[in-house]
């Protein structure tokens, strides 16, 4: 499975963004599909995810509220619509995707087999 991340960019602080991963897969959409973020010297860290053949989503608490992760089966993509962007939002945002993960792991970077190449989304204050 290829995953194809794309959307970043520089905005400011308070504007709004959309990320878009394509998968190559044609059932990738019901797969479990999420996006993760690697600020400057910082660790690769959880940001959503969906269990999508369960119809459920998951937020880091950091995000929750600003963020909503969803997915077009149509077009394979999964999608994460970010508002109210703050500068501790800038990152390279990936998207990551495993056929099943167990409710317990969905945060977990190590659950995921598949990552997109990353795309930056930069805020500015």
């Amino acid at each position: 499975v290829q995953l194809q991340a794309s959307g970043g960019g520089l905005v400011q602080a308070g504007d709004s963004l959309t990320l878009s991963c394509a998968g190559s897969e044609s059932t990738f959409s019901n797969w479990v599909v999420g996006w993760f973020r690697q600020g400057p010297g910082k660790e690769r860290e959880f940001v959503a995810t969906g269990r999508w053949s369960f119809g459920t989503t998951y937020y880091a608490d950091s995000v929750k509220g600003r963020f909503t992760i969803s997915r077009d089966k149509t077009r394979n993509t999964v999608y994460l619509q970010m508002n109210s962007l703050k500068p501790e939002d800038t990152a390279v945002y990936y998207c990551a995707a495993r056929r099943t993960v167990i409710l317990s792991e969905v945060r977990n970077v190590a659950a995921y087999d598949y990552w997109g190449q990353g795309t930056q989304v930069t805020v500015s204050s």
